[in-house]
C-alpha cells in the first residue's frame, strides 16, 4: 500500500481547495457539482468556480471547490489537491498545487519524470485503464471516468457515500440503467484509492451542520426566478455569454408556473431577437403596452441597446436590464470576469443621461434585486440595470433559502386607469402634477384620454413636440430629479464596522465581496482595523457620503482596470479625490482575498510615511 505523507500545513479539515482540470465538452461539469454537492449535504459551507473556455469543446477547464467551514465566498489562490485529467495542462496542475499538497493523476499510460516536484504528494489512478475494462461505448468512457475520479476524491477526503448515491439516484429519477453505470464508475475508483492508498488524507471533509437554512445556487438562475415573481411577462434576448442561462432560468419557470393547467395557455411571451438592438426594442415596446418586461445581456449588447436606452429615458418607458458583466473591451475574454461596466450602465446612451443601477453581490441578492428592478422601473418610468458578472450569474453560490412574502403585490407606479381619466380635464403625459419629478402614465385602450404621443425628439411637459430651448430643458431637469430620487428607494448600502475605532475604510461592490470580507478578516487578525461598506445602489445614497467623510482613506475593491466605481463616486459625491485609493484586479479571473490584502497594507504604509 502506498502511503500519503502529511502536508506542509498538517491536518486540515473542512478547509481546503481541490481544482480539477479536464478538457472543455468531455461531460466533467456534472462530475464536479457532484462532488461539491456532496460537501453542501454533508453540512459543510462550499463554493464552486469554473474557468472555462470560450469555445464549445477541446480546449482546457478547471473547477475549483472550496471547502471553507468559515463560510468564506471567494477563491484562496492555493490549491490543496489538483486533479489532474487534462494531459496538456498537467504541468500548470503541478505548478498550481500548493508545497505539501497532493496531486492526483490518471496513471494509465506513463507521464514524465520532469513534471514531477518533490514538495507534491503525486497519486496515480489507472482511471481509463479501469473504465475501458468496465465500459464499451466511446463517449460512455468519457463520461464514466469522470465518475472514476468523484470515487477517487470521495475516498481521499472521506466524502460520504450515501450522499453521492442519493445525488446520483436524484440525477437519473428513473433511469435505473445510469444509475448502475454511475456508481459503477465511482466505486471503481473509490475502491481503487481505498486499497493502494492510506486513506483519508490529512486534509478531508467531516459532517458539519452549517448549512441549514441554505441552498446551492447561480445568480442567473436566481435572476429567472426574481422575473417571475415579480411579474415579468414579456422577456427577449440575444444570446451572449454569460447572460443566456438567465433567460433559460425564466423560461424554465414561466413552463412550470406560468401554464394553465386547464387550457395549457401561456401567461408569458419569450422571444429570441435577431440581435441586442431588436430585443431591447421588443421590450420598451412591451413595457409601453403594460407589461412587466425585461432583456439579459452583457456588456457588448448594453453598448449597442444604448440609442434605445436613451429613449427609454428620455421618452420615460420602463424596461429592466440584466448585465452580467464579461471581460471587455470588445468580445474580449467572453467566459472570464470583471466589473468593467459600471460606468457603462450607469450612463447608458449619448446625451445627458443617468441611470438606475443595482449591483447584487450573490444569487440570493439576483433574485431580490431582480423584483426591486421592476418596481423601481415602473415607480420611476425609466430603464433599471441590474449589474452582475459571470462568477455570480455562472458559479454555484451557497446561499439562504429565497423568501417570498405571499401578501406581496407588485407596484405599477403612477398609472392612471378609465375610471381616473374619465374624471380629469386633461391628460398631459409629462406633467409633474405631485412636484416629485415622476408624472402620471396610462395604458393603450384605457381610455381615449389618455392617448399620448410617445417621442425621442425634443417635447414639452405637455408631450408635445419643441424646439425650444426652455420648453426642452424643463423636462429634461425634471427627469434628472425624478431619477436622483431614487437614492432613497435603491437598495441601500450594507455595512461593516471594525472592532475599534479606525481611520481607514474600504468599498466594494458586487462580486468583489467575497475577497473582501475575508480579507478584512485577515487584517483584523494582524491588528489592523478596516470598517466596510458595500454599495447597492445607484444613485448614490447620503451614506455613501457620510462614510467616506468619516475616515482618512477609503480603499475602493473593483474588478476593472480604469477604476470606474472611483470615478462614479468622484462623479456623483462630494468625496475628496485624495482620499479615494484604488485596489483594482482586472485579469479576468475570480479574484481571491490576497490581493485586498496586499492593496490595502500597500496603501496604509504609503499613508502612515506621508
Amino acid at each position: 500500500m502506498n502511503v500519503v505523507t502529511d502536508t506542509v500545513a498538517g491536518t486540515r479539515v473542512n478547509d481546503f481547495v481541490i481544482k480539477i482540470g479536464t478538457v472543455n465538452g468531455t461531460g466533467s461539469a456534472s462530475a464536479n457539482t457532484l462532488l461539491m454537492k456532496t460537501v453542501f449535504r454533508m453540512g459543510v459551507p462550499v463554493v464552486g468556480k469554473n474557468l472555462f473556455p470560450s469555445n464549445i469543446q477541446g480546449l482546457p477547464t478547471w473547477y475549483e471547490i472550496r471547502v471553507t467551514k468559515d463560510g468564506y465566498q471567494a477563491r484562496t489562490g492555493a490549491v490543496d489537491l489538483a486533479v489532474a485529467m487534462n494531459a496538456d495542462t498537467y504541468d500548470q496542475d503541478l505548478a498550481k498545487t500548493a508545497p505539501g499538497g497532493y496531486l492526483l493523476y490518471d496513471n494509465s499510460w506513463p507521464r514524465p519524470e520532469l513534471l514531477t516536484r518533490d514538495d507534491v504528494n503525486v497519486i496515480g489512478v489507472p482511471l481509463s485503464s479501469m473504465i475501458n475494462e468496465r465500459f464499451d461505448k466511446a463517449r460512455t468512457r468519457v463520461l464514466m471516468k469522470n465518475m472514476a475520479y468523484v470515487g477517487a476524491v470521495a475516498a481521499l477526503i472521506e466524502l460520504d457515500m450515501d450522499i453521492i448515491r442519493a445525488l446520483v439516484t436524484e440525477t437519473f429519477s428513473s433511469k435505473q440503467h445510469l444509475i448502475d453505470a454511475n456508481m459503477d464508475a465511482i466505486d471503481l475508483g473509490y475502491r481503487y484509492v481505498l486499497d493502494n492508498f492510506t486513506c483519508p488524507l490529512p486534509i478531508r471533509v467531516e459532517h458539519m451542520d452549517k448549512t441549514d437554512g441554505y441552498i446551492m445556487m447561480d445568480g442567473n438562475t436566481a435572476a429567472g426566478l426574481g422575473c417571475v415573481y415579480a411579474g415579468a411577462t414579456f422577456g427577449a434576448w440575444y444570446p451572449i455569454t454569460p447572460s443566456t442561462s438567465l433567460m433559460d432560468g425564466y423560461k424554465m419557470f414561466c413552463e412550470r408556473y406560468r401554464v394553465d393547467p386547464e387550457t395549457g395557455e401561456h401567461n408569458f411571451c419569450i422571444i429570441q431577437a435577431e440581435d441586442e438592438l431588436a430585443s431591447i426594442g421588443m421590450v420598451i415596446g412591451a413595457a409601453w403596452n403594460g407589461a412587466r418586461a425585461f432583456t439579459p445581456t452583457s456588456g457588448p449588447g448594453i453598448s449597442l441597446m444604448s440609442e434605445f436606452i436613451g429613449f427609454a429615458y428620455y421618452g420615460e418607458v420602463p424596461a429592466v436590464l440584466f448585465d452580467v458583466q464579461r471581460t471587455g473591451p470588445s468580445t474580449g475574454l467572453p467566459t472570464r470576469t470583471q466589473q468593467s461596466d459600471i460606468l457603462l450602465c450607469a450612463y447608458a446612451s449619448h446625451g445627458d443621461t443617468k441611470h438606475i443601477v443595482l449591483f447584487p453581490a450573490d444569487p440570493k441578492e439576483c433574485f431580490e434585486m431582480a423584483v426591486e428592478a421592476f418596481e423601481l422601473a415602473e415607480w420611476f418610468q425609466t430603464p433599471v440595470f441590474v449589474v452582475s458578472d459571470i462568477d455570480i450569474g455562472m458559479n454555484d453560490w451557497m446561499v439562504p433559502k429565497l423568501e417570498w412574502d405571499d401578501n406581496w403585490k407588485p407596484n405599477r407606479g403612477k398609472v392612471l386607469d378609465a375610471e381616473q381619466l374619465e374624471n380629469i380635464d386633461k391628460f398631459y403625459r409629462y406633467l409633474d402634477v405631485d412636484g416629485d419629478g415622476v408624472p402620471y402614465r396610462t395604458l393603450p385602450g384605457e381610455h381615449p384620454k389618455g392617448a399620448y404621443f410617445t417621442r425621442g425628439s425634443g417635447h414639452d411637459k405637455f408631450g408635445l413636440y419643441t424646439e425650444n430651448s426652455d420648453k426642452y430643458q424643463e423636462v429634461l431637469d425634471r427627469i434628472a430629479t425624478k431619477v436622483e430620487s431614487a437614492k432613497t428607494r435603491v437598495p441601500a448600502p450594507v455595512f461593516r464596522k471594525a472592532s475599534k475605532k479606525t481611520r481607514w475604510g474600504v468599498i466594494s461592490v458586487g462580486s468583489s465581496d467575497g475577497a473582501t470580507v475575508e480579507a478584512l478578516d485577515r487584517l483584523a487578525a494582524e491588528d489592523i482595523p478596516v470598517d466596510y461598506m458595500r454599495i447597492r445602489g445607484f444613485p448614490f445614497a447620503q451614506e455613501v457620503d457620510d462614510f467616506i467623510a468619516q475616515h482618512d482613506a477609503v480603499f475602493i475593491v473593483e474588478q476593472n482596470r480604469d477604476a470606474q466605481l472611483r470615478s462614479l463616486i468622484l462623479n456623483e459625491t462630494s468625496a475628496e479625490k485624495a482620499k479615494l485609493k484604488s485596489v483594482l484586479w482586472y485579469n479576468g479571473k475570480i479574484p481571491d482575498c490576497r490581493f485586498v490584502v496586499n492593496g490595502i497594507k500597500a496603501h496604509i504604509a504609503e499613508e502612515e510615511n506621508k
